[in-house]
């Protein structure tokens, strides 16, 4: 598997975890799993806990428990999958599933991250606004930052990422465990929340929220592809060694994330149940209470803790937005503009929620998000147990049957459970819209081919007739070489910029072709007046350039080199492109800008731009 072609290759196999052991040993593949546990505790998961606590006080503490558990199989299965097979849950889908299929699978999982993101988004903008009192508006756009903000620690390395996300879940953690011991909740009556009961009416419909805001399906892609980042051996003990580290380290992550739920339910049970506040709709709302409650300290540590939610979850999210993007399409462009992208895919349905019907529709666009999600669970939670219970596939990695029993039934659980939010959330449309032909054109249909798609990868790997559900390789196969020929070039385009790179670009373009070729050198005038007048500007830059051109072209001359001098105008990327094309080179040789980080973002498109602009070979040179 090449470096292009790994998931969030970038990243891949960065950490190593070889040659240690103990302690060492664990702490190296601490990390994954923690970047996933901050899904469990974002701003949809606030929103859920806070309804649930105040109007139901502890009694739901049991329904969180579960989701837990059932998230922490279901991650378990995910990182499986990402270590025995090397590849994430979107790749594993893409091989196992025809095109006609995983083109709405990647619609589905990208519409549910985007869902995702407008939570994590709208959660922060609140957090920005209760602390700095920042207009909503403002702190939605401010969020687009997180773009660079993820481009820069991936520069950085997975362990700084992991470092940041880790920072953000203790920052929420000790918010919350500070505002334990100033709301003081009665031990005996928690523990009595632990113990299931029967729910019906408001109590179901938020259990259910809270399910559905537990287990999320971006969770399961990224996890099956943060696990890679750990090098591991590949031999048995290497892989059974790798199972059993991120086994202890999503255990103790998600379980953390358990005790931040339940806190959230918690504050809300005792300081709002408890004074006899059962309406607290939204998290706005839950600030406010608090300060008039408990004073200045405790909703100063939730809005930080708000914030430093909503911050973790868009990185992770965007992340998950890159991992099925490249999984199911294998479509790779510019990390920034991917990460661009999805931030702006969930940052315009806010703004125009805000502009168009007032800030207090924030709080319906967020449980809408929430219904969204649940559509996608079952797309991701049932190709994931097919996979990992394939004995071809996985052969004696492949999960024990009491182990899908569980899994099925909690994909049962789940799936049901959202499906009938789901029916709900129509069924109120359909009794409070004036207009409803919308919904009969429009939402039943699209219900209706969602149910049968889900039908579908369901049943296609049980009724697979020759024989097990293989998955191909998702690169292709290798071709058989054979006799290779002598490649000539004759043609040879060099790009110089007079910098002290161009003597190293034009030492190793000599190298390809000899006294034999014709080598053209190629510079780009980029001016401003370049870019507005083409060929017929004349500035100084210009006619400098064109002079330092022409004695490159006299010394390589004087060596018995056959070079010709070309200028081309504006943008630099199409300029060189068009005179590849115009002097018909068979050879483009191009020396690499070195750029990382923020540069990188700015200088350092020109390389990527030409190879996908030009049809003949590009040599880089460093």
């Amino acid at each position: 598997m090449s470096k292009h072609n790994e998931s969030l290759s970038e990243v891949h196999q960065s950490v190593k975890t070889e040659n240690k052991t103990g302690w060492r040993k664990l702490l190296a593949f601490v990390g994954p799993a923690y970047l996933v546990s901050v899904g469990y505790m974002d701003p949809g998961n606030w929103a859920t806990d806070i309804a649930g606590g105040s109007q139901f006080g502890y009694r739901l503490i049991w329904i969180l428990l579960m989701s837990n558990l059932i998230a922490l199989l279901l991650q378990s299965l995910s990182a499986r999958l990402g270590i025995v097979r090397g590849l994430d849950l979107a790749q594993a889908s893409r091989s196992a599933y025809p095109k006609l299929i995983n083109f709405p699978l990647y619609i589905l999982a990208q519409i549910a991250i985007v869902a995702c993101d407008l939570a994590e988004i709208i959660g922060m903008a609140i957090g920005l606004q209760l602390l700095f009192g920042l207009p909503l508006s403002w702190g939605i756009s401010i969020t687009i930052l997180d773009t660079f903000l993820l481009l820069f620690l991936l520069n950085k390395g997975m362990r700084m990422m992991e470092v940041f996300i880790v920072s953000m879940v203790f920052i929420v953690g000790i918010s919350f465990l500070t505002e334990m011991f100033i709301v003081k909740p009665d031990i005996s009556e928690l523990m009595t929340g632990f113990q299931p009961s029967f729910l019906s009416g408001n109590a179901l419909y938020i259990a259910i929220g809270i399910i559905g805001a537990t287990v999320m399906p971006h969770n399961l892609y990224l996890h099956s592809s943060l696990v890679q980042t750990r090098k591991i051996e590949r031999t048995k003990k290497g892989i059974r060694e790798a199972l059993k580290y991120n086994l202890i380290d999503t255990t103790v992550a998600l379980n953390l994330a358990f005790f931040v739920n339940a806190a959230i339910l918690i504050l809300a049970a005792t300081a709002f149940y408890k004074n006899g506040l059962y309406e607290v709709a939204e998290i706005q709302d839950a600030h406010k209470l608090l300060e008039g409650i408990f004073g200045s300290l405790a909703p100063t540590l939730f809005a930080i803790a708000l914030i430093a939610s909503g911050q973790s979850s868009t990185i992770t999210g965007t992340l998950a937005g890159q991992i099925v993007m490249e999984g199911h399409l294998n479509l790779r462009i510019e990390p920034w503009l991917r990460r661009l992208i999805t931030r702006l895919l969930a940052i315009i349905p806010a703004l125009f929620t805000i502009l168009y019907f007032g800030e207090g529709a924030l709080g319906e666009l967020l449980v809408l998000s929430q219904v969204v999600l649940s559509l996608q669970l079952g797309f991701a939670i049932i190709p994931l147990i097919h996979f990992n219970s394939d004995k071809t596939l996985m052969n004696e990695y492949a999960i024990k049957t009491w182990v899908k029993v569980l899994a099925w039934l909690s994909t049962l659980i789940i799936v049901g459970l959202n499906v009938k939010l789901v029916f709900e959330e129509v069924i109120a449309w359909i009794n409070t819209s004036t207009s409803i032909w919308w919904i009969y054109v429009f939402i039943i249909p699209m219900i209706i081919m969602i149910i049968a798609l889900l039908l579908y990868v369901f049943l296609a790997p049980l009724i697979k007739k020759d024989g097990p559900f293989i998955a191909a390789v998702p690169h292709g196969s290798a071709l058989e070489i054979g006799a290779l020929n002598d490649v000539n070039y004759s043609r040879i385009g060099i790009t110089v910029d007079f910098s002290k790179n161009d003597r190293n670009t034009i030492r190793h373009a000599l190298m390809q072709g000899g006294k034999l070729a014709t080598y053209y050198l190629i510079h780009i005038v980029e001016t401003a007046g370049a870019q507005y007048h083409g060929k017929t500007v004349l500035d100084h830059e210009t006619l400098i350039d064109a002079d330092n051109l022409k004695k490159y072209q006299e010394n390589l001359q004087a060596l018995g080199y056959l070079v010709e001098a070309q200028i081309g105008y504006g943008n630099p990327a199409n300029a060189i492109a068009e005179t590849v094309k115009s002097q018909s080179l068979d050879l483009l040789v191009m020396g690499a800008h070195g750029h990382k980080g923020i540069s990188d973002l700015i200088f350092g498109t020109t390389v990527g731009t030409v190879r996908h602009n030009v049809n003949i070979p590009v040599l880089i040179i460093k």
